[in-house]
């Protein structure tokens, strides 16, 4: 007799009541629709047939935003799409206070990419993504805060331009790139002005220096294997100049 209480009160009292609490899990126990504790990792027991227990990941999970579909500050139209982090910090409230906690972020977070995204201009978007990132976090965390849920990331993930937005752009990357080149060159030459306005300057106080520039060109142009070679008129003149010298020296 004694053996088939036992039996009994193991099969329908204490093997019904048996739970198992992952790791990252919390066990909220309703009793009689009151919530009476909560439960810790492990294997637990609960009072059968009158309590029930909802387990709660408290693990980071990664929500995708879809694309929202946004006008811009400057009145461009885009699609931009981003992920958020969030992670249960108190398992009570993202029970009793949300119906679906996830639904709920997913909804509040579509919402807010939306009106934040839309405050600020396409060039700013591009550029200052970790600003409108911290906003849209801000916003988030002020309304999950209350479900017991912390927003820890939200990145925006991709924004996609209108095709004719994207050529516009390219042109403009072309005529930027093309703007530096111009503006290089135009160094360049000023700077290889200076450079002949100083040689030139040299080559005013020392005449000779000029000859001997002509020569060492010449000699240039004979490694070449060149046929032909022109002899600047500064040279023939330095040539004749040469004879008359020499002609005085033999009288």
């Amino acid at each position: 007799m004694g053996y088939t209480i036992f039996f009994l009160v193991l099969v329908f009292i204490v093997l019904p009541g048996l739970r198992v609490v992952q790791q990252y899990e919390k066990g909220v126990v309703f009793l009689l629709g009151k919530i009476t504790g909560i439960k810790e990792p492990g294997l637990t027991w609960i009072i059968p047939y009158l309590s029930w227990m909802r387990k709660v990941d408290l693990r980071t999970i990664t929500m995708p935003i879809p694309p929202q579909k946004i006008i811009t500050k400057d009145n461009v139209s885009v699609d931009v799409s981003a992920v958020a982090y969030y992670q249960v910090q108190d398992p009570i409230k993202s029970i009793v206070a949300i119906e679906n906690v996830m639904s709920a972020i997913n909804q509040i977070a579509q919402t807010t990419v939306r009106n934040i995204v839309g405050r600020f201009q396409l060039d700013e978007i591009l550029s200052e993504r970790d600003i409108i990132n911290g906003e849209i976090r801000k916003v988030l965390d002020t309304h999950t805060e209350a479900w017991g849920v912390v927003v820890s990331v939200v990145e925006i993930k991709d924004i996609e331009l209108p095709e004719n937005m994207q050529r516009a752009m390219a042109k403009q990357a072309e005529a930027e790139r093309e703007k530096r080149a111009k503006i290089i060159a135009a160094e360049g030459e000023l700077m290889a002005s200076q450079k002949l306005g100083e040689a030139a300057d040299v080559i005013a106080a020392h005449p000779i220096a000029l000859q001997l520039r002509n020569l060492q060109t010449m000699a240039e142009i004979s490694i070449e294997k060149n046929s032909t070679i022109i002899f600047p008129a500064q040279l023939m003149s330095s040539f004749d100049d040469m004879k008359r010298f020499m002609a005085k020296e033999q009288q």
